[in-house]
Formats: structure tokens, C-alpha cells, sequence
């Protein structure tokens, strides 16, 4: 079988690709850089042919409200018509936990926009929810940074290893089309502000992290639950604690 993965180059696409090739799929790594970009449509026709399924799990090179509102919109759009001209039986496309719980954010609003093309689209598809990677820490605790401080809500928190959405991905892109959402989580639950600490410090990162319930996450307010998966989740294996990159610079 065929499949195509939009954003193979990338951090989940990376190991995605290999995962499935692994599995005897004949599996192509699609990017600007392999000569495939879905916001002009360049190389959609030819890499497509013959791909029974779609994995979209490309992000936008801009978090700026109109530009990634713009890629999320026209690249969908883009790719949808390429794979409904190629009779592409099956679309997956990565998206986050609280998506439609975050309707400050302009990513999050682009990411629901993403969400409704495919929904409205003739194509079956299964969109697969995930809750923030292990590879995100950093830059997380960098956008919650003001004056050397990091501030962060104690919310629900339940990250998960990049390598274990990768495999949750790969299992449902290989089944029959959900037409619907599942979520995939970390197997530990945490306050977000406490995970942050304790993150931050197997990092030897000397900033401060400070408790404030009313501490914005990409400019939105978080409530108890935003982050967190629903109960029908499917978990992953790796703790936070095993993660080899938990120590990384």
C-alpha cells in the first residue's frame, strides 16, 4: 500500500516514515524539501498518484494568527483536491487535544478551520488528536517566559513521546477510516506548573516557574481540562522520566 506523508520530514513525519516502511508500506516522505508543497500545490499530482492514504501531519512556518490561518486554509484545500482527483481512499491528519476548546488562539482557530475542510470533504478521513509532544517542552516553557520567569497555570498537563504518537498514527492511518476524532496521550497526568518545574530542572534551566491560574498558553486561557484527552484515549508507553531527550540542552 501505498502512503503519502505531508510533513515526512518533519518531527513526527521522521519517524512516521520509517515506522511504515518497517511494516512493508511503500512510503513517501512529502516536504518542500523533497520537491512537494501544499500551499502552492508544486508536486501534489505526481506523488499522489497511486497513494491509497494521506497522513498529514505538517505545520504551519508561522504561528502569526493571519499567516497560519492562511497555510492551514489554502494547503488543506490544496491537498484535499489532489487526493480526491487521485482517489485517495483514506486522509489522516494530526491535531491537538483542546483544539476547539481554544478559541483565543488564533493556531488553535486555523487548526479547527483545518479540521472542517476535511469533515466537509468527500474523502473518508480519521483526524487524530494528540496532547503536547515531549520534543515541545522547550518551547513551551519559552512562550510562558516574561522578564526570565516562566508562568504557568496549574492545569491538567498529559504529554506524550513523539515516537508514541508516531506509532498511534501509523496504526490508525493502516485501518478503516474513523470519519471521526480519537485522542492520543501521555500515560501520566500532572499540573502543568509542577511539570514544568521538574522539566525545566533535569535541564539545569535556572528560570523560576511561577503558579498563576489566569497564565496564558499561546494566547489563551487554559481551564482544568483544556490540555487533556477524553476518557476513551488511547495512551502511549513512554513516562516523561524514561524520555531520553529529558535532559537535553
Amino acid at each position: 500500500m501505498k502512503i503519502v506523508v505531508i510533513g515526512g520530514t518533519g518531527n513526527i513525519g521522521s519517524k512516521l516514515v520509517p515506522q511504515l516502511a518497517q511494516h512493508g508500506h511503500d512510503t513517501v516522505a512529502a516536504a518542500p524539501t523533497t520537491g512537494v508543497n501544499t500551499l502552492t500545490g508544486e508536486g501534489l499530482t505526481d506523488v499522489l498518484a497511486g497513494a491509497s492514504v494521506v497522513i498529514d501531519v505538517s505545520n504551519s512556518p508561522s504561528f502569526e494568527d493571519s499567516a497560519v490561518m492562511r497555510f492551514f486554509e489554502t494547503s488543506m484545500r490544496n491537498l484535499l483536491a489532489a487526493e480526491a482527483a487521485a482517489d485517495v481512499a483514506h486522509h489522516v491528519a494530526l491535531s491537538v487535544v483542546g483544539t476547539e476548546r481554544l478559541p483565543e488562539s488564533g493556531y488553535f482557530q486555523a487548526k479547527v478551520a483545518q479540521e472542517q475542510l476535511i469533515e466537509k470533504s468527500s474523502i473518508p478521513y480519521s483526524i487524530v488528536h494528540a496532547t503536547q509532544f515531549f520534543e515541545f517542552v522547550a518551547s513551551i516553557a519559552d512562550d510562558a517566559t516574561a522578564g526570565g520567569t516562566a508562568w504557568l497555570a496549574p492545569v491538567l498537563f498529559q504529554p506524550i513521546a513523539g515516537d508514541d504518537v508516531a506509532q498511534a498514527v501509523g496504526r490508525i492511518s493502516t485501518g478503516s477510516p474513523l470519519n471521526g476524532r480519537v485522542d492520543v496521550a501521555g500515560p501520566e497526568r500532572f499540573r502543568m506548573d509542577e511539570f514544568f518545574r521538574q522539566a525545566l530542572a533535569a535541564r539545569n534551566d535556572p528560570r523560576e516557574v511561577v503558579t498563576d491560574p489566569h497564565a496564558r498558553y499561546f494566547g489563551a486561557e487554559l481551564s482544568e481540562g483544556t490540555l487533556v484527552p477524553g476518557s476513551d484515549a488511547i495512551l502511549g508507553e513512554t513516562r516523561y522520566s524514561d524520555w531520553p531527550g529529558r535532559t537535553a540542552a
